[in-house]
């Protein structure tokens, strides 16, 4: 079965850096559109960055330059590396998944089929 499994959070100083994983299980990152999202307490889940199966990344205005989305297909995981944070980055973060790999984008959260449970990422 199809599975996401992120990991990496926790608490950080604003300033800085935090590298989030996102194992993936039940099918090839290679061959998807994958994605993080956030999401803060009373706040919509936003999305963050994509990458798709040929490695054309998109990130998010909010944090371009800090930011970076990569994966290895080798061990079929997605990677958020990120830095410079702030407490603005404080949230939920999940990793996705969308099989329509030739659409991919952070703006269009409803193309993902696949979500994992989230990593917490605070910053204080």
């Amino acid at each position: 079965q199809v599975q996401l499994v992120e990991s990496g959070g926790g608490s950080v100083q604003a300033g800085g850096s935090l590298r989030l994983s996102c194992a993936a299980s039940g099918f090839t990152v290679s061959r998807y559109c994958m994605g993080w999202f956030r999401q803060a307490p009373g706040k919509e889940r936003e999305g963050v960055a994509s990458i798709n199966s040929f490695g054309v990344r998109s990130h998010a205005d909010s944090v371009k330059g800090r930011f970076t989305i990569s994966k290895d297909n080798a061990n079929n995981t997605l990677y958020l590396q990120m830095t410079s944070l702030n407490t603005e980055d404080t949230a939920m973060y999940y990793c996705a998944a969308a099989s329509r790999w030739w659409y991919c984008t952070p703006d269009k959260q409803n193309e993902y089929n696949y979500w994992g449970q989230g990593t917490q990422v605070t910053v204080s």
